[in-house]
């Protein structure tokens, strides 16, 4: 295989479409919301490419006794009514910071291919903290683009992210910019330390009145209230430790 293979796997026309990028990040906010999206839009989506690349990890998926080579993967999705969409989507990203470029050089010359404008990378931003109010924080590859996503409650903050953007999300902005496209990272707040489906949710909300299109919310909440237990006993677990740590009037002894 050579380093790097993009897969024809269907040609489709799109009216108008906006690629949506979602590979695995802080708390696999990105990656909940497009694999929602997929689930959600299964009916008017088709694979239309496979990418394959030495930058992923060296190892196959395997689902029901079956395997396959790491890619990701391009969904052509149409919208009644709605620009139609192009969802990136896969289990890894580069290992090395040669290989992001490399990749997502190759993710816009699909988009291209595909007629697409314009670019939304979705992640997460973390806080350090659990939190019960889920903001998103965005940036954006030109000015003329703020007031549209203000509009739909997008946040944005002076110096945040701290550090920047790293990844595919981050060069979805910069080689895009150099390459013509209208790019945006939404940026869902998160705890950092769990998956978290309510962060993908927030995300996909402002996504949605962006573009224009409907979605239902229901596997995500389920998901959503699972986590909710997850957190809940960590807690308990947490608050049981400190319980159980011994105080100096535990520590005397006689001797």
């Amino acid at each position: 295989m050579d380093e790097l293979e993009i897969d024809a796997v269907a040609e489709v026309e799109l009216d108008d479409p906006v690629l949506v990028e979602g590979l695995p990040g802080v708390g696999h906010v990105g990656s909940l919301a497009v694999e929602h999206l997929l689930e959600e839009l299964e009916g008017d989506s088709t694979l239309v490419r496979r990418i394959y690349s030495h930058e992923f990890p060296p190892q196959v998926s395997v689902e029901d006794g079956v395997s396959e080579l790491t890619c990701a993967k391009l969904h052509a999705v149409t919208v009644p009514d709605g620009r139609d969409l192009l969802l990136l989507s896969g289990d890894h990203q580069a290992q090395t910071n040669e290989g992001h470029y490399v990749l997502t050089d190759a993710f816009l010359d699909v988009a291209e291919e595909f007629g697409a404008s314009e670019v939304y990378a979705l992640g997460g931003v973390p806080t350090g903290e659990l939190i019960d109010e889920y903001a998103v924080v965005g940036a954006v590859s030109d000015e003329s683009m703020l007031e549209a996503l203000e509009d739909v409650g997008v946040e944005f903050r002076e110096d945040e992210p701290a550090g920047g953007i790293v990844g595919v999300s981050g060069l979805m902005l910069g080689l895009g910019e150099r390459r013509g496209f209208e790019a945006a990272c939404l940026m869902g707040e998160t705890s950092g330390y769990l998956v978290d489906p309510k962060s993908a949710r927030a995300v996909l909300e402002v996504l949605a009145d962006r573009l224009d299109f409907d979605l239902e919310y229901e596997s995500l909440d389920e998901r959503a209230d699972e986590m909710e237990d997850v957190i809940g006993k960590i807690q308990e677990m947490e608050q049981q430790q400190q319980m159980d740590v011994p105080t100096d009037d535990d520590l005397r002894y006689i001797g």
